[in-house]
């Protein structure tokens, strides 16, 4: 523990949680071995000894994250249970399941944002196209389009994607896979076009020349690929302000005692000013984001109120998530 933790850890107050107390359940509401689970075994060994108990991982997969969510939001709330949310739990989820059982504004406390994903526009080494602006022009040339794959329906890909539609007016049809991982091996094999993907399961395949990185989703060029514009710096028109990243956070059940909330929030935010675990987190492409909670749950509202927009305007029909 550094010189800054020893000096956060003294600031905390008297009602410190005791290290006899049960571990910590963080949740993490996907399979294992994603960016997600990754994310959360990271903060799981850097926040543990901070807050002076044990942190352990539970993964529980399903229903687009809606299950591990719905687990935390009836979890008793005294500072035990954890959920590392995403944008698609809270700001998404919302938009898409008609029959929610969790709602991610009253049923959490917020603790602090983690980190940004920006996507990255990719398409097959094979295919002609050498920017966003030759992306539009060969979408609009084709009678049927050009075919994109996401994560599923109402994924952060997905809707990244339509958004770019939007903006853009590209002929762009979707194709939605359960993950990101088959939609990549299609993408490889030409099936598909283009993705909107987080940059994980692309970046060996960049390295190695069989992918194309046009542009990334975010205002700003990223670490992991500073040579690759963002979108809104391909000069076509309407993306000037385009910005589409997802991103993860901890919350807790709605009621937990402020000072645990507080306590959870100071640990976090000191991890992730570490030079270490920044830097980790970059190379996955994940753009650190330490914050309070007022300014997650300020995140969470702008975020569900935009994508609700999109949602309610161009995907209406769109099928939930299987």
């Amino acid at each position: 523990m550094n010189r800054r933790d020893l000096l956060a850890c003294a600031a905390w107050p008297a009602t410190a949680i005791a290290q006899s107390e049960r571990p910590i359940s963080l949740v993490v509401p996907y399979a294992p071995g994603g960016t997600t689970d990754m994310l959360g075994r990271l903060l799981a060994q850097e926040m543990a000894p901070l807050l002076g108990r044990a942190i352990v991982v539970e993964n529980l997969p399903g229903a687009g994250s809606g299950l591990g969510a719905t687990h935390v939001a009836r979890a008793t709330p005294d500072g035990s249970t954890l959920l590392l949310a995403t944008s698609t739990t809270l700001a998404i989820n919302p938009w898409i399941y008609p029959k929610l059982a969790y709602d991610p504004i009253k049923d959490f406390a917020p603790i602090g944002m983690i980190g940004a994903v920006p996507l990255c526009v990719v398409v097959p080494a094979a295919l002609a196209v050498r920017d966003v602006a030759e992306l539009v022009a060969a979408s609009n040339a084709r009678a049927d389009g050009l075919a994109f794959g996401s994560a599923g329906n109402g994924s952060p890909q997905h809707l990244a994607a339509e958004l770019f539609k939007a903006a853009t007016g590209a002929r762009l049809t979707h194709v939605p896979y359960k993950g990101s991982a088959p939609a990549v091996v299609d993408l490889l094999a030409g099936r598909l076009d283009v993705m909107f993907s987080d940059m994980p399961p692309v970046l060996p395949h960049l390295n190695s020349g069989r992918l194309r990185a046009l542009a990334v989703t975010s205002a700003r060029r990223q670490r992991v690929l500073p040579q690759v514009p963002t979108v809104s710096e391909s000069g076509v028109a309407g993306t000037r302000d385009y910005d589409a990243v997802a991103w993860q956070a901890l919350v807790a059940p709605a009621g937990t005692p402020h000072e645990r909330v507080q306590r959870a929030a100071d640990a976090l935010r000191a991890v992730l000013t570490r030079a270490a675990l920044r830097e980790r987190l970059e190379a996955e492409g994940i753009e650190p984001r330490p914050g309070s909670p007022d300014e997650l749950a300020t995140s969470v509202r702008t975020d569900s109120e935009r994508w609700g927009r999109l949602i309610r305007s161009r995907l209406a029909d769109m099928p939930a998530p299987g």
